[in-house]
């Protein structure tokens, strides 16, 4: 991890901190994370797994609020572990944050079929790492900026890899601000930043997100992503 200065965000009072499971098959890594997301005010770790098996039990044993999955682990990887926690398939699925030093597209796209709603680089730095807990938490997603755009651009050449929720004609059912919250989170933009291009408050743009998902019906802000490179709105500028 970097030496990024965290950024904490209190927790209101009478709110549960976010109970995070953290699985890697380094010590030094899960100490590290451990000491971080500890320190944090709005988040607590419960439960440490040393290889994918261990992970996927734990998990659905102690049900955190989100799984921070390394890739390369014993037993069973962190691609196989986030299929079991929050792939398709899974009834009740968890959020899942895949953590790992490799910027690989296959481990990716691996993650991202897996159902995991977040992928970051270990060399992101403590305060994304927060961040993107936060994010999953509240039913968001979050990937390194190192790799979004490019992922994302990829989509188009690949779209078997992401398909898109419903056909291209969904288009004409979602508004003109819409098509432009669609446009800026597909660009990577945070919540605050289409906010402020937009010239909207932060709820709009949550209010705008939750009308896209349920029309696009994507799980997540990845998805909705992926839909808009698919579909040839992701151009800068409109």
């Amino acid at each position: 991890m970097s030496d990024d200065r965290a950024m904490t965000s209190p927790t209101p009072p009478g709110t549960a901190p976010i109970r995070v499971l953290i699985a890697d098959d380094q010590d030094m890594v899960r100490t590290g994370f451990r000491f971080f997301l500890d320190a944090q005010p709005d988040i607590t770790v419960v439960a440490e797994a040393a290889d994918g098996e261990q992970a996927v039990a734990l998990a659905r044993e102690v049900r955190p609020d989100v799984c921070l999955l390394d890739i390369r682990m014993p037993k069973l990887d962190g691609l196989a572990a986030t299929r079991l926690l929050a792939g398709p398939e899974v009834a009740d699925p968890m959020r899942v944050v895949v953590v790992t030093t490799f910027d690989l597209d296959e481990y990716v796209y691996g993650a991202l079929r897996g159902g995991a709603c977040g992928f970051l680089l270990k060399d992101s730095g403590p305060a994304l790492l927060a961040e993107a807990v936060r994010a999953a938490a509240a039913g968001d997603s979050l990937v390194s900026p190192s790799v979004t755009v490019r992922l994302l651009k990829h989509l188009t050449r690949t779209p078997e890899t992401v398909a898109p929720a419903r056909p291209t004609p969904v288009t004409e059912s979602l508004t003109d601000r819409e098509l432009d919250v669609v446009r800026l989170v597909a660009l990577g933009r945070t919540n605050a930043e289409i906010a402020a291009e937009l010239y909207v408050s932060l709820s709009t743009v949550k209010t705008h997100l939750s009308s896209v998902q349920l029309k696009l019906a994507a799980r997540n802000r990845v998805e909705i992503a992926a839909w808009a490179w698919q579909n040839g709105h992701a151009q800068a500028g409109g």
